[in-house]
Parts: structure tokens; C-alpha cells; sequence
């Protein structure tokens, strides 16, 4: 991922959590303009805030950066209850999911 990309990732994964940029930076201690100037390129959140902003958003740093997970939060909750399955049960998942997958 790239610099560029970083304010694009959080911008797409706080709009699927249905909060503004605003009330994402005050709901992580910071200035009202702070998410704005890291989606708009112009800043870049220090380690710290970086994990901040994973913490609100409910995703890890490498869900963060699965770019091809468009919705984590999500598919983490999946992932939890396929872990709970049998066997019989996963192998028919995987046929399903397959199967989607392919169209």
C-alpha cells in the first residue's frame, strides 16, 4: 500500500461504519480535521493513532492493509464461525463459497 492509498483505505472503511470524519476525530482524541487530513493526503497518523483508528473502526492493522478485504469487520465474524464448524460442515462451505466465488 502505498502513501496515496493509506487515506483512501480509511476514508472507504469509515464510510462503511456509517461515521463522519469528524466524529471519527473527536471519538479518537484528536482535532476535528484530523481523519480529513490523513483521507485528503496531507497527514499521516503516528503509530499510535494508527492503532486508534483500527480500534474504532474493529479491524486489526493487517485488516487495515487487506485492501482486498472490503469489508473486515465482517469477514472476521465469518471467519470466527467457520472455526466452529465440522469437517462435513467446512467441506460444504468451501463448495458454496467456491461457487460464488467463480461467477
Amino acid at each position: 500500500m502505498y502513501q496515496e492509498d493509506f487515506g483512501i483505505r480509511l476514508a472507504r472503511l469509515r464510510l462503511q461504519k456509517g461515521v463522519s470524519a469528524r466524529d471519527m476525530s473527536l471519538s479518537i482524541g484528536q482535532n476535528q480535521g484530523y481523519i480529513n487530513s490523513i483521507e485528503s493526503g496531507k497527514a499521516l497518523p503516528s503509530m499510535a493513532a494508527f492503532f486508534f483508528i483500527c480500534e474504532y473502526l474493529g479491524i486489526s492493522p493487517r485488516d487495515f492493509f487487506d485492501t482486498d478485504a472490503r469489508d473486515p469487520e465482517r469477514l472476521r465474524g465469518v471467519i470466527e464461525n467457520l472455526k466452529k464448524l465440522d469437517d462435513t460442515q467446512l467441506s460444504g462451505i468451501e463448495i458454496i463459497v467456491k461457487s460464488l466465488a467463480n461467477k
